[in-house]
C-alpha cells in the first residue's frame, strides 16, 4: 500500500509518498505563507496587502475599471471590500510565493470574512489525504533515500528524465514548465511512452500551472490520441489539456498553488545544498569530524547559526565546518 514518508528537517520539511518502493509524488516544504493561512492585513497600494506578521501578498480581482478622475473609486475596489488604502482587512492566501529567476511572485490572496488561522503545513496536508504517514528520523534507515530521494532531487534540479528508449529534458521558465521529447524511431510508440513518462514526472515534482510538452511530429490523428489518452491515464486530476497540434506540441493546465520542485531547487542552488549538507551531517554517526564544503554554502550555514544550533542539538556535537 502506498505511505508518505515524512522528515523535520532543518531548513525545510520533507514529504514523499511511496508506492512498489518508488517515489510517485514529493514535496519540499520551505518557510512562508502556506495556502490556507487567514489573517489579517493592511491594504497598502492597489491589489497590495501587507500581513500583520509583515510579508505582502497580491490581492486578486485587483480594479480595472476605476473611472477617471475619481481618486475615491481607485482607491476602492470590491475586491478588498471596499476597504481603503491604509485600511486593515481580512486575507485568506490562494498560491504560496512562485520563485523565478531574478524575483518572487508574491502570495495571491482572497478577501475573506473568516476567522483568522494558520495554513495547513505539509504534515498536515499529507495526513489529510487518508493515506498512512510513517516519520523518518535521522537515526533509523534512510527510507527516502532508499525510494530515489537524491535521484528525484538531481531530475529537478538538472531536468534529464530518462525513461525506457528516449529521455525528458525538463525545464522550468516563467511562463511554462516545458518538457521536451527525446528517442529513437518508430515514432509513435515513443511518443506514447514519453507521455506516461511526462505524466509520472508532473506528479512526482508536483508541477502546476502551464505545462508544455513538445512531441515528436506524428502523422496521423490516432497516432495524436493515442498520446493524449496515454497522458489521460498517467495523470490525476485535475488538469486540463489541448490535443497534440500537427506539429507534436500539447499544452496541459493544472492548479498551481505552491512552487515545484525544480523551480524550489533552481531558484537558489546554494540553499538547496545548505539544506542538502544539513540532512547529511544529522545522519552522520559517531563522533565530529571536519567537513569541508563549497564556499558558498559554508557561507551560507554560517550566516544561519540557528540551523547549525539545530544541527548540534540533534546530534549532540557542534560541527566542524571549513571551506573546500
Amino acid at each position: 500500500m502506498p505511505e508518505w514518508l515524512y522528515e523535520a528537517g532543518i531548513g525545510e520539511n520533507r514529504a514523499a509518498l511511496v508506492a512498489d518502493g518508488q517515489i510517485v509524488e514529493a514535496a519540499i516544504e520551505l518557510d512562508g505563507l502556506r495556502v490556507g493561512h487567514i489573517a489579517r492585513a493592511r491594504l497598502i497600494e492597489r491589489a497590495i496587502v501587507r500581513l500583520d506578521s509583515g510579508e505582502e501578498a497580491q490581492l486578486t480581482g485587483a480594479p480595472g475599471g476605476a473611472a477617471q478622475g475619481s481618486s475615491d473609486a481607485q482607491r476602492r475596489w470590491k475586491g478588498c471590500g471596499g476597504v481603503a488604502e491604509g485600511g486593515m482587512l481580512t486575507v485568506a492566501i490562494t498560491r504560496e510565493a512562485i520563485p523565478e529567476p531574478g524575483r518572487v511572485k508574491p502570495p495571491r490572496a482572497v478577501a475573506t470574512d473568516a476567522a483568522p488561522m494558520p495554513g495547513p503545513d505539509l504534515l498536515a496536508r499529507i495526513t489529510a489525504t487518508g493515506l498512512p504517514v510513517r516519520h523518518a528520523t535521522a537515526h533509523g534507515a534512510d527510507t527516502l533515500e532508499a525510494a530515489g530521494w537524491t535521484e528525484l532531487l538531481e531530475e529537478a534540479a538538472h531536468g534529464d528524465i530518462p525513461f525506457t528508449g528516449g529521455a525528458l529534458r525538463m525545464t522550468p521558465t516563467p511562463a511554462m514548465t516545458l518538457f521536451d521529447v527525446d528517442g529513437s524511431a518508430p515514432l509513435e510508440p515513443l511518443a506514447v511512452r514519453a507521455a506516461a513518462a511526462v505524466a509520472l514526472a508532473i506528479r512526482r515534482h508536483g508541477i502546476g500551472g502551464s505545462i508544455g510538452i513538445d512531441f515528436p511530429t506524428l502523422g496521423g490523428k490516432a497516432a495524436r490520441m493515442a498520446v493524449a489518452t496515454a497522458l489521460d491515464a498517467h495523470l490525476p486530476p485535475p488538469f486540463e489539456r489541448t490535443a497534440v497540434n500537427g506539429f507534436g506540441f500539447l499544452q496541459i493546465v493544472r492548479p498551481r498553488p505552491r512552487a515545484s520542485l525544480p523551480e524550489q531547487l533552481r531558484a537558489d542552488p546554494v540553499a538547496a545544498a545548505a539544506r542538502a549538507t544539513l540532512r547529511r551531517l544529522e545522519r552522520e554517526p559517531g563522533p565530529t569530524h571536519r567537513h569541508r564544503l563549497p564556499p558558498a554554502v559554508l557561507a551560507y550555514l554560517l550566516a544561519r547559526p540557528h540551523w547549525l544550533a539545530e544541527l548540534a542539538r540533534r546530534t549532540g556535537r557542534h560541527p566542524d565546518l571549513e571551506s573546500a
